[in-house]
């Protein structure tokens, strides 16, 4: 887009002239590299799906931003005078050079053996976790830095986005953001509030529904983890009760309380473990979690390659396919080019592997959800709800709807997410509703 400014000025008018000139170049590349069903099916409907999204935004309180940006200032101000303590002097937290001087001349911590090229004295993150296993000061900056972040990243900085007409904040998606496929959110991005942490949870409280209305919240609970079983146990033969007991190392007979599909007794506990387990067979297969092998992961790891042989045939065919062409594909044909594939780098060729292996199951999940929400679009306006889907964040979709809608709507979005396309194992989608984004139910 720069190098096109450049070259027409930046007009809007000359810059749509350009792209109407250039379009069929780009629609013959489209079809060279096998990708028009792709476009056609998703990528081209998916764009005013993402404008409607756009100029909905969504509802947001800044009185409650307010009193929590007061709050963390408080714990960041109580975090300085512990790190202080700790130091036995007062310096600049946020000053890495300062902070270096301090762990590492003053305080005498060896840095860890690892360090990045030029950065001998690193305070990051990786650093200080390392750090933290000798002195109590690491973690305490690690705190402090997270608190801080939030702080300044979204408690601060979201009332001042929030549109002085509609009251919304209105984030801007973009389908070409990721290599994965991805929607991607920007100004402000809000896909990377965590969720797993306090303090993300209550900056999620402050996303609420307009008087008289909710916010329904659909989320793929286990569309990694199917993911990878579509791609790993294509070729085997699938037997529940066996596949239970690789996966759980428990007995054949209590898998009616394990399998991870069934909602009923599926905890998020469960539901990670389950995934760490089978992320851990591919950086195991090519060597990058070297540190897991003494543990139980790799036991695991053995027993399925051994029970399904096939799943090792995909992995190595895989590989095997990328360095012929240099490039992974989607179920649905997206294409992700990896050149470093064949790199005489070690440790770039390495990158590239997990990449070739990660890419096809992370970017199917992907376009399953733009599908999901295609079809989710279309059944809103052909049974003229005033529901508005208003907001993407990887396997989640946010709704914001009357309250004399919410079974309609429910019904509406697991039912087109559920069925969006046949799989091997079936896509399971959890569906809370509250008057904020935290408090779902």
């Amino acid at each position: 887009m720069r190098q096109m400014n450049s070259i027409v000025g930046g007009g809007p008018g000359e810059r749509a002239d350009f792209l109407q000139r250039l379009a069929p170049d780009l629609r013959k590349l489209i079809e060279e590299q096998q990708l028009g069903i792709t476009y056609e099916k998703i990528d081209l409907p998916l764009a005013a799906v993402i404008a409607d999204m756009e100029r909905v935004g969504i509802a947001v309180d800044p009185k409650a931003l307010e009193t929590m940006s007061l709050s963390m200032e408080k714990e960041v101000r109580r975090l300085e005078k512990e790190i202080w303590a700790l130091a036995g002097a007062e310096f600049n937290v946020n000053s890495p050079t300062q902070l270096a001087d301090i762990l590492f001349d003053k305080l005498a911590l060896q840095p860890p053996a690892r360090r990045g090229a030029g950065k001998l004295r690193s305070t990051a993150a990786d650093v200080l976790e390392k750090l933290a296993e000798k002195h109590p000061l690491p973690a305490k900056i690690i705190e402090y830095r997270e608190i801080a972040k939030l702080k300044s990243t979204y408690v601060d900085s979201l009332p001042k986005l929030i549109h002085p007409e509609t009251k919304r904040l209105h984030t801007s998606l973009s389908q070409t953001g990721t290599a994965t496929g991805r929607l991607s959110s920007s100004d402000p991005n809000l896909q990377n509030i965590p969720i797993r942490s306090e303090l993300g949870r209550q900056i999620r409280a402050a996303f609420v529904a307009e008087k008289g209305k909710i916010l329904l919240a659909a989320d793929y609970s286990q569309l990694n983890y199917a993911s990878w079983l579509i791609f790993l146990t294509i070729r085997c033969y699938w037997r529940r009760s066996e596949t239970a007991k690789i996966f759980t190392h428990e007995p054949p007979r209590k898998y009616s309380a394990l399998v991870p599909w069934r909602r009923r007794q599926n905890t998020a506990a469960r539901r990670k473990r389950l995934i760490s387990e089978l992320f851990m067979i591919v950086a195991v297969r090519i060597g990058a979690a070297a540190q897991y092998r003494a543990k139980r992961s790799c036991p695991f790891i053995n027993a399925y390659f051994l029970r399904y042989r096939g799943v090792k045939e995909y992995l190595d065919n895989v590989l095997m396919e990328t360095r012929k062409t240099a490039m992974t594909r989607t179920l649905f044909g997206r294409i992700r080019p990896i050149p470093e594939i064949t790199s005489p780098q070690v440790q770039l060729r390495n990158f590239a592997e997990r990449t070739a292996l990660n890419s096809p199951l992370q970017g199917t999940a992907a376009d399953l959800i733009k599908l999901a929400m295609i079809a989710i679009d279309k059944r809103l306006t052909a049974e003229k709800l005033e529901a508005k889907m208003i907001l993407q964040v990887h396997d989640e979709l946010l709704f914001e709807a009357p309250k004399k809608e919410r079974e309609n709507l429910e019904s509406l979005v697991k039912e087109e997410m559920e069925g969006v396309y046949e799989l091997a194992v079936p896509l399971v989608v959890e569906v809370s509703t509250g008057l904020n984004w935290r408090d779902m139910d």
